[in-house]
C-alpha cells in the first residue's frame, strides 16, 4: 500500500502545472525518437509518453502542425519532429539551462 501511495504522490508532482511549451518540448521529443533509432512516434505513443488526453493530443498535434514543428507520415501514421522542431528544442533545452542557472544565482 505505501508504494501505492509514493507513486501517486510522485505522479501527482510530475503532472502538475506543466505550461505549454513544455508539453510542446515533450512531444517533440518523443516525435525525434530515442537515441536507439526508433522514430515510431504514433498517436498513442505521444499521448501515453506525454500524459495526454485525446482531447489535448488532438489539439497539440494540430497545433504543432500549423506551425511546421512536427509532420505526420499518412501511409505510416507517423509523427516526425521537423528540423523546425529540432531548433525549437535546441533553443527551449538552452533557455532552460539559462533559467536554471538564474535560479541558482538568486537562491544564493
Amino acid at each position: 500500500m505505501p508504494f501505492l501511495l509514493i507513486v501517486n504522490i510522485l505522479y501527482s508532482n510530475i503532472m502538475k502545472h506543466r505550461s505549454r511549451l513544455e508539453i510542446i518540448a515533450l512531444i517533440l521529443e518523443i516525435a525525434n525518437g530515442p537515441d536507439n533509432g526508433d522514430a515510431k512516434a504514433t498517436q498513442q505513443k505521444i499521448m501515453y509518453k506525454a500524459y495526454l488526453s485525446y482531447s489535448h493530443l488532438k489539439s497539440y498535434l494540430s497545433l504543432m502542425m500549423e506551425n511546421n514543428l512536427l509532420e505526420y507520415s499518412a501511409d505510416s501514421r507517423i509523427y516526425k519532429t521537423t528540423d523546425k522542431g529540432v531548433y525549437f528544442l535546441k533553443i527551449y533545452r538552452d533557455l532552460t539551462e539559462v533559467v536554471a542557472m538564474t535560479n541558482n544565482i538568486i537562491i544564493r
